[in-house]
């Protein structure tokens, strides 16, 4: 297992500046962001320009990698992709298989993206479209080597409302994404705002085999403002979907979850993937100073948790 960090966050940085820095912060490992390039979004970033991605771009990248001592966990790209405008639809599944693409010459095991959901259409009807039209690029990512990984987001702020625009949020939903050939980017920040026990549900994925991935990002919540909005959040003076008024997400190590616990039921488990930390902490952002002092505080949370001997064999967590 190794200390990783997403780099989405980072869209300031070139590829070449986040792998100078990661090392020297802590980090052994990079989950690389591959959005489009131009992608505006403070968290979307195209550290890997996947379109037309060749053998020489992949040896540049390794190259980059071994000069820090680093690895490459996942490449991800985290769209809709049960969008419901079919051609918008169309444009994200093929840059999703250019992202499938780019991992496989770059001999990476994973690709991290979302389910999605046509808002709107009823749940029962997404579930029948995905079941459609999302098994083809499970298939693609197999035969390339490569397993396409669902991150349990549920990406409230795709829906006007703020209600979940990724099926892939609950252990429920993992079994049937399962189905379709998905494996699971386990993210316990989003499980207990939705009334879900992240250790219960780690404890599941891992015995039903399925976890690939790990994302580390924490959660704060407030109880006595979650009594005066409800589970839903705010309805009056809403300035967004995601403006909740009683939760928001925390850097590791400045929120509510128990990481030591967390990190042990990995180990327990034989897990041997990575631990990419993921930055949406409102606190410790706006700035890139401020989201690399946020990206520090991960480090310095996690990296005594995640260790090992010299003979690579790991230590369980500490007391």
């Amino acid at each position: 297992m190794k200390l990783g960090l997403l780099s989405a966050a980072l869209g300031q940085m070139s590829l070449e500046q986040v792998a100078a820095w990661a090392p020297q912060a802590g980090y052994e490992a990079l989950e690389v962001a591959a959005w489009p390039v131009g992608s505006q979004h403070i968290y979307q970033a195209a550290h890997l320009d996947v379109a037309g991605f060749t053998a020489g771009d992949a040896a540049r990248v390794r190259d980059l990698m071994d000069r820090h001592d680093l690895t490459i966990s996942a490449v991800t790209y985290c769209g809709n992709n049960l969008h419901g405008d079919v051609a918008e639809r169309d444009r994200i599944h093929r840059h999703l298989r250019a992202c499938i693409d780019a991992a496989a010459i770059l001999g990476v095991r994973y690709v991290t993206t979302f389910i999605g959901r046509d808002i709107t259409l009823p749940v029962a009807d997404n579930l029948k479209l995905a079941e459609q039209h999302l098994p083809p690029l499970t298939r693609y990512a197999a035969d390339q080597g490569v397993k396409l990984l669902a991150e349990n987001c549920p990406m409230e702020g795709w829906h006007p409302d703020g209600y979940p625009g990724n099926l892939a949020y609950s252990p429920e939903l993992w079994d049937w994404m399962a189905g379709l050939g998905f494996g699971l980017t386990y993210d316990p920040s989003h499980l207990p705002w939705l009334g879900i026990d992240p250790l219960d549900a780690l404890d599941y994925a891992l015995r039903a085999g399925i976890v690939g991935h790990v994302q580390a990002k924490d959660i704060q919540i407030d109880e006595r403002e979650r009594t005066r909005y409800g589970v839903f959040g705010k309805t009056v003076g809403r300035s967004s979907p995601t403006d909740v008024g009683w939760w928001r997400y925390r850097v590791p190590g400045r929120g509510q979850l128990d990481w030591n616990t967390i990190i042990d039921a990995l180990y327990s488990a034989g897990y041997d993937g990575d631990v990419a930390v993921e930055h949406e902490d409102p606190v410790w952002g706006g700035t890139l100073d401020k989201t690399l002092q946020g990206m520090q505080i991960a480090a310095d949370t996690l990296r005594p948790l995640i260790v090992a001997e010299p003979d690579g064999r790991p230590l369980p967590a500490g007391p």
